[in-house]
């Protein structure tokens, strides 16, 4: 089993086509179908089911699947790290975030380009739950995620402090109060983000403790949509003061203080505890440390212990 017969494999598998797989690889179909044939004869086991017609993967193809993208993986990070070697005029930084972390990136990827501006930085979008998987198969080097993963597997660093915000249009009655109680909002329309996280759970065990009703009638897919909809005077909302800082400057938004939902959150930059980290990502750590020194905070700089 070669390293380029599970390369064309994975291309056949993701393009779920021979034909297309040959086009992507730059080669004719009938030399794609002999690399898959060997690669059949090698493992033993049929890989793909040949009686479908989108080329579906067998059990065994699946199998072979995960194993194949973790060894490329492997490839790339060894070809990164090589090639990084001397400096940093050539180099990737691949990182993991979702929609609300992407928020705290932005400052930090602006430093860290004028300290390396030849490195090319890729921030990949992801459900926060699905990071420390990804990380694990080696997909990105790092991610940003808002709890604590497995200490044994993996190194935290806390690196922003972030609160929630219960925001409001400039015209609806709870902007001209200067606190609210939980309490005040059981008649209130919520526009909630329908993407399950811990954060909406403790939203949820905040209303029930204080036997308040929790009217989320509307849900939107991005926090960005929640933001402009409820600007325009479409009920309240529960976000990241992260995410809003920019509107409640501007006056688009009104944060109400409400004393029951004051919940802090830590965001933190995590990778794996056994990866060699590369110099494009050294040099990143450095720039969020120094970050933090010249900013103060909401930014800090704070390795987590394992233990």
């Amino acid at each position: 089993m070669e390293l380029n017969q599970l390369e064309t494999f994975l291309a056949v598998a993701e393009e779920r086509s021979f034909s297309r797989a040959a086009a992507r690889l730059n080669r004719t179909q009938p030399a794609v179908s002999q690399v898959i044939r060997k690669l059949e004869e090698s493992v033993g086991e049929r890989l793909f089911d040949r009686a479908a017609r989108d080329g579906a993967l067998t059990a065994s193809g699946v199998l072979l699947r995960d194993y194949a993208r973790r060894l490329l993986a492997l490839r790339r990070e060894a070809a990164s790290a090589l090639g990084e070697l001397k400096s940093l005029e050539r180099g990737r930084l691949q990182l993991a975030a979702n929609e609300y972390t992407c928020m705290y990136l932005l400052p930090a990827l602006d430093a860290f380009r004028r300290a390396a501006p030849h490195v090319h930085v890729a921030v990949n979008r992801m459900l926060a739950s699905r990071i420390p998987e990804e990380l694990n198969l080696r997909t990105f080097e790092m991610g940003v995620i808002s709890f604590r993963p497995d200490p044994e597997l993996f190194r935290s660093i806390a690196v922003y402090g972030d609160s929630l915000d219960l925001i409001v249009s400039p015209h609806h009655a709870l902007a001209r109060r200067e606190r609210v109680s939980i309490t005040d909002l059981g008649s209130e329309l919520f526009v909630a983000h329908n993407v399950a996280s811990p954060l909406r759970r403790k939203v949820i065990e905040a209303f029930q403790r204080y036997r308040t009703p929790l009217n989320m009638a509307i849900e939107l897919p991005t926090i960005e949509a929640i933001k402009r909809f409820v600007a325009m005077g479409n009920g309240v909302a529960l976000v990241p003061h992260l995410a809003v800082a920019r509107e409640l400057e501007t006056g688009d938004l009104v944060r109400v203080p409400v004393d029951e939902l004051e919940m802090r959150r830590v965001l933190r930059l995590v990778y794996r505890r056994q990866a060699t980290l590369s110099y494009a990502a050294r040099a990143f750590l450095q720039t969020l440390r120094t970050l933090a020194k010249m900013e103060g905070p909401p930014f800090y700089y704070q390795v987590e212990r394992a233990g």
